[in-house]
Order: C-alpha cells, then structure tokens, then sequence
C-alpha cells in the first residue's frame, strides 16, 4: 500500500501465512542462524524475491501427486500448526492489560517486600535478560510472578529470552500450552525441572 500497490486478498492471505511461518521458526533455530538473520544488511525485498522465485520452481519441478496433496491444516516442521502472524500477536498484546494475558504481575517494591528481592539484583537480571520484564506505562516495568522459584527466576529463562526477544512474545510463549510441547505450558515445565 505504501507504494501504491494494492494486493489482492488470497495473495495477502499468503503473505500472512509465510510471515506467521518465519515468526514461528524463527526462534527454534540454531543460534548461528539467528545471528546471522538478525546482521543481515541487504535488501529483505530482493531476498524475498530470490526465495520465492526458487520456491516457486521446485513447486513447479514437484511430481503431480504432491501438487494435488494441498493440507488444509498448514504446518511447520515436524506436524506442528503455525502459529498467528508475528505482527498481529505483538500488537494485541501491546493493547491488552497485561494482567489479562501474563497472569499476576508485581513491580519491584512488592517483589523486595514480599520476595526478598532487592530492587538492585532484580534490575541486575533484567539487564542480563535473566528475567522478564514487561513494561507497563511508560518506563514502569513488571515482572510476571510465576517466573520466581525460591526468589530467584526459574532455570531457563535466559534461553527463552535470548531465542525471543520481545519480552511480552517471550512471556506470552512461556505462560501459555505449546503446540511443540504437546500443549504443555512452557513456565510450568521449567518450574518442575527445577525441583528435581
């Protein structure tokens, strides 16, 4: 639209589908690979073409029965669903109370009465990326209170946020079943390695 192009709605539909996929895949690959996305330099728009110029050759090289076997249930990687486009999570989450999505949050003078955290150490892992922290208003920030084992954060979370980060993504993947996991909720997992 920006450039006066008006796409039609199955190709928008694509575009959406092939954004949700690389959202998707994004974070579980190695870490080499996602380094080197995230230094890349060059034009996204004439990589984007190069890639579905080749897609579409092989879509056209592919033997007849795999042209006509279209899964009405996309899927990426080993049968797991696709998740909603990237975009459209980050901006319904930025429009949420957080307390709708994150479950119960607390500022850091709660987590130093109750908890025991000083306010120094919990600033010292927010700026490491140890724990997450959401930010509520404009430089307020809270920490979802499930992330916390015995006052410190669960094992684990510097993964997450290393692989995701967008603190509020993180969370919300975290606090929420995962298909990869069998529908299990990633925060509920780290908290139960933890006790072993």
């Amino acid at each position: 639209m920006q450039h006066g192009v008006l796409m039609e709605a199955e190709a928008l539909i694509c575009a959406t589908a092939m954004a949700g996929g690389v959202a998707a895949a994004l974070p579980f690959l190695p870490q080499a690979q996602r380094l080197a996305i995230t230094s890349f330099k060059g034009s996204w728009t004439g990589l984007a073409s190069e890639f579905f110029r080749a897609m579409a050759e092989k879509i056209a090289r592919a033997e007849p029965r795999d042209a006509g076997s279209r899964d009405e249930n996309p899927k990426i990687g080993a049968g797991k669903p696709i998740a909603r486009p990237f975009a459209e999570l980050v901006s319904e989450l930025q429009s949420m109370l957080i307390e709708d999505w994150a479950g119960e949050v607390a500022g850091s003078t709660y987590l130093e009465e109750k908890f025991r955290i000083p306010r120094s150490t919990l600033h010292r892992w927010q700026r490491r990326g140890e724990v997450v922290a959401l930010r509520k208003g404009g430089r307020k920030h809270v920490f979802p209170l499930a992330q916390f084992i015995d006052g410190r954060p669960a094992p684990g979370i510097s993964e997450v946020l290393a692989a995701i980060t967008n603190p509020r993504l993180a969370w919300f993947w975290l606090a929420h079943p995962c298909p990869e996991l069998d529908g299990r909720i990633p925060i509920e997992m780290l908290r139960e390695s933890s006790a072993h």
